[in-house]
This record gives C-alpha cells, structure tokens and sequence, in this order.
C-alpha cells in the first residue's frame, strides 16, 4: 500500500493527521505527480480548510491539466461558496477528462438549478439519473426538476419510484403531492400525499399549509 492509499485509509478511518502526514510523503516522493495534491486538496476540504484545499487543487492542475478529480475537488469548493458559474465550468471540465461515474452530472445540474437555469440543468440531471438509477437523491431531484419545468408525466414516474423505493421519503410525497394539486383533479391524491409528507416529518410546516388550503378548497 502506497502513500496515497494508506493516507485515504487514514480519511476513510477519520485519522486526519496521519492522513496529512502520509499525503504529505506521497507528494514529496512525487512532486511531480498531481494524485497527492488532489488527495491532500480533498482531507483539507473534509477539514473544512476551503483556502488551503483550493492552492492544492490548483496545484494538482498546473502538473495535469486532465486531472479530472482535481477540477471537481474545486468545484465543489466554489459550489458550498455559492460560487455556481465558476463551479459549473469546473464540473464540466471534470465531466469533459472523463470522471467517472453520477455525482459531476448531479452537481453541475445542480448549479444550473440554484441560477435558475432549469432547462441546461434537465439533461445533466437526465444524465445523472441514468448513470446512478438506484440512487434516491438523484432520482428525487430529477422528479423535483421536472415538475418545475411543468413536465408532470415523467415527474410524477422519477417521484413514484422514489416513494416505492422508500415510502418514508417526506420530500417526495411533498412534491408528488403538489404535481396531483397544480396538474390534475385528482384532489385526494394531492391531500393523501401531502398529509403522508407532514406525518412522517412534523417540523414540515408548507406541507401542512398546503393541505390545510386545500382541504378548505375540497370543503
């Protein structure tokens, strides 16, 4: 087991100085090699360390600029300091140096989204879904997208697999609630799902008022 490996055991084990410490072997057997910066980048941004971890994610860059990894370690930075156009073109050079797997499709239509930009959010959205299909999180927030962009039918499918999938997921029937109320008549559907959001999550307070405004709507 080399450095970095004993030093991402190290996170995984939440031993975050040995962690440093191996990291720190990894890039000085190495300097020239962008892997230890982007691990070093990542146990920093675990830590909290936002300033640190970018010059070590920009270090990683300058030695590979295909460091796929390393784009989306900044990414994510800029994302939590709600700096979405920047992240977003970080996401995407992730995306274009071939990372692997859903996460760079969800958080890039994720920044898409928080600039209300929902129509270039849907297909890497769409992506994201097709690339992870059993993961709850992304599937819910494909439903949440496309009931924004008033797409009901293939919404109302991405909120029915989430609830089959986990009955317990208050958000979904939250908004499988609000779809049967803003796109059919199917005013019970939309009380019974709304209701199920406040049971299973008290502290819900719009799905409450909702339903209360509806009831008084049926009534």
């Amino acid at each position: 087991m080399d450095f970095n490996e004993q030093g991402i055991q190290a996170i995984q084990e939440r031993r975050y100085e040995d962690a440093a410490k191996y990291f720190t072997q990894a890039i000085e057997a190495e300097p020239e090699n962008a892997v230890g910066y982007v691990n070093f980048g990542n146990l920093l941004a675990t830590m909290n360390e936002a300033e640190r971890a970018e010059r070590f994610f920009q270090k990683a860059i300058t030695l590979d600029e295909g460091a796929a990894t390393a784009y989306y370690g900044l990414a994510n930075l800029y994302f939590n300091a709600e700096r979405f156009v920047e992240a977003a073109k970080l996401y995407q050079k992730s995306i274009d140096n071939g990372i692997e797997g859903a996460d760079a499709f969800y958080m890039l239509a994720k920044c898409f989204e928080r600039e209300e930009n929902y129509k270039l959010a849907l297909p890497y959205m769409q992506r994201a879904a097709e690339l992870a299909p059993q993961d709850l999180q992304i599937r819910l927030s494909y439903g949440i997208l496309l009931c924004t962009l008033e797409l009901f039918p293939q919404a109302k499918a991405e909120l029915d697999f989430v609830i089959e999938e986990d009955w317990n997921n208050a958000d979904a029937h939250y908004n499988l609630g609000i779809l049967y109320a803003v796109s059919t008549d199917q005013l019970d559907d939309a009380l019974y799902h709304l209701k199920q959001a406040f049971t299973l999550q008290p502290e819900f307070v719009q799905a409450h008022e909702i339903y209360n405004m509806l009831l008084q709507k049926k009534n």
